[in-house]
């Protein structure tokens, strides 16, 4: 039988020689240079946090969950909800340096049943065993299924574990309703300039950060907080990368006048790969122009998803400012749309749906419009395209407007569901086939081009409708015209 202790039993470094040598320190600052300026910047308090003082106020239940229960209302679980960037991961782990706290962090994308299920047992017996309470930090939570989600009902329910869960996707529709019942719903705002505008000056200052190291001109500050889109993490990576491209300029050219640097080498972690921030010298800060700036990031990145709110809210956007008849306002989504790689084929079906229920009869040819660039779309493709999907946008808004077709119709179709369909007048039933003619089928009929203007007059619609008006003409366009015609048309048809 083999021996069950293998190798020395007396090799525990808790046995080690007192006249071994002690392992090397790590090099002053390698974790700070190998740690995203994001990650550095986190803040580990609430008073650090910039932006949501809506949620940070005293006695909030943010504050409550941060610096405990005073009272006999405890701390509720909560769901973070609100666009990249916005603080939802910073304000969790700040919620979880309480006295007497747990933090355990998972992700929606790599969890399954079977991890949270282990959380939860776990942190039933850190209570009642440690009088230790745990906080769950799951991020991403919409990505869980109805069946993961479900798993969290008894812990988050009786108290086991107190849920802190991020979502970037609206949670009335990616959470289940159980879970929103039994947590509070806190939505983050996307930060202003003036926030992440404060947010570069302590990255810039902080020891945490470049530690006074860098200067940033006020054209370069413009251009990353105009580049980030409200989102801190963005603006962070973007000051990084564009400290690394100022701090290589200037290592250029102090090798030029033959001065290396002398400064200590840090290194621009970004989320595909690790940029090498190079040696500057401490006796000046680098300035970061805005050339560096563009250099670092020299493209907007839209804040667009084709199944989440952002994709509704801007085709929203785009449908009421068509609506609207701001042709700027659409011209401006619609740019946002195309930027962000929207299919063309959706934004000209939902302009072909706007020329008809938004212009209508008020100006025909602006359904004809949509239409060709619908047809352009599957002929030409992209970018072309986006000429005749300019086109018709500015076409539609700038269109006299009219939904009077469009609720004829749903008028009559309410009839209709609720009964009022009448037998079809004999005159106008089907007279083609034998014995037709036997039942009175076609039986009086007036061919319309035999008369007068081309309108006959006689019953249409069934005895219930008769006399009932659908179609109200506005006075915008060319439904003005059509509305005089109307009229007329009326009283030849019905005689009054």
């Amino acid at each position: 039988m083999a021996d069950p202790i293998s190798g020395d039993l007396f090799a525990s470094d808790d046995f080690g020689d007192d006249d071994a040598p002690a392992p090397a320190p790590a090099e002053p600052g390698a974790r700070r240079r190998h740690t995203p300026l994001a990650v550095r910047m986190r803040p580990r308090t609430l008073e650090e946090i910039l932006g949501q003082q809506h949620l940070l106020e005293h006695g909030s239940p943010l504050r409550v969950l941060a610096e405990g229960s005073r009272g006999p209302a405890g701390a509720s679980s909560v769901i973070l909800y609100g666009p990249p960037g916005t603080g939802k991961t910073t304000l969790a782990h700040v919620l979880a340096r309480g006295a007497s706290r747990k933090f355990v962090e998972l992700s929606a994308i790599r969890a399954g049943v079977k991890d949270v299920r282990q959380v939860m047992d776990r942190a039933l017996e850190d209570r009642d065993l440690r009088g230790q309470t745990t906080v769950l930090f799951l991020d991403e939570i919409h990505r869980f299924n109805k069946a993961q989600q479900d798993a969290l009902l008894p812990g988050v329910e009786n108290g086991w574990v107190i849920l802190v869960a991020a979502t970037t996707e609206n949670p009335s529709f990616s959470i289940i309703a159980p879970l929103l019942s039994r947590s509070l719903m806190l939505t983050l705002r996307s930060l202003t300039s003036e926030d992440l505008s404060g947010l570069i000056t302590r990255a810039l200052q902080d020891t945490r950060g470049l530690d006074s190291a860098f200067e940033l001109e006020d054209a370069a500050r413009d251009h990353i907080l105009r580049m980030a889109g409200g989102d801190a993490r963005r603006v962070l990576t973007t000051l990084e990368a564009a400290a690394a491209v100022a701090a290589g300029k200037a290592a250029d050219g102090e090798a030029t006048d033959g001065t290396p640097g002398t400064g200590e080498t840090l290194e621009s972690s970004t989320e595909d790969s690790t940029v090498e921030i190079p040696p500057v010298s401490p006796a000046a800060p680098v300035t970061i122009t805005a050339k560096d700036a563009e250099q670092a990031m020299d493209f907007a990145v839209q804040r667009y998803d084709r199944d989440g709110d952002q994709h509704y809210d801007i085709v929203s956007a785009f449908i009421k400012s068509l609506r609207g008849s701001d042709p700027d306002a659409a011209l401006h989504y619609l740019a946002r749309m195309i930027v962000a790689g929207e299919d063309p084929r959706f934004i000209a079906r939902r302009l072909v749906i706007a020329a008809g229920e938004e212009v209508g009869m008020a100006d025909p040819t602006a359904l004809q419009t949509a239409m060709a660039a619908a047809d352009a779309v599957a002929l030409i493709g992209m970018p072309e395209a986006r000429i005749l999907l300019g086109q018709a946008t500015v076409h539609i808004a700038t269109a006299p407007k009219s939904n009077a077709s469009y609720k004829a119709l749903d008028a009559a179709i309410a009839d209709v569901r609720a009964g009022k369909s009448g037998l079809v007048p004999p005159h106008l039933r089907d007279a083609h086939y034998a014995g037709a003619h036997r039942m009175g089928h076609g039986k009086g009929y007036v061919y319309a081009h035999d008369q007068p203007h081309h309108v006959a007059a006689q019953q249409y619609p069934p005895d219930e409708l008769v006399g009932v008006d659908y179609y109200k003409p506005t006075g915008n366009g060319a439904e003005r015209a059509v509305a005089e015609r109307l009229e007329k048309l009326r009283y030849i048809i019905r005689g009054s």
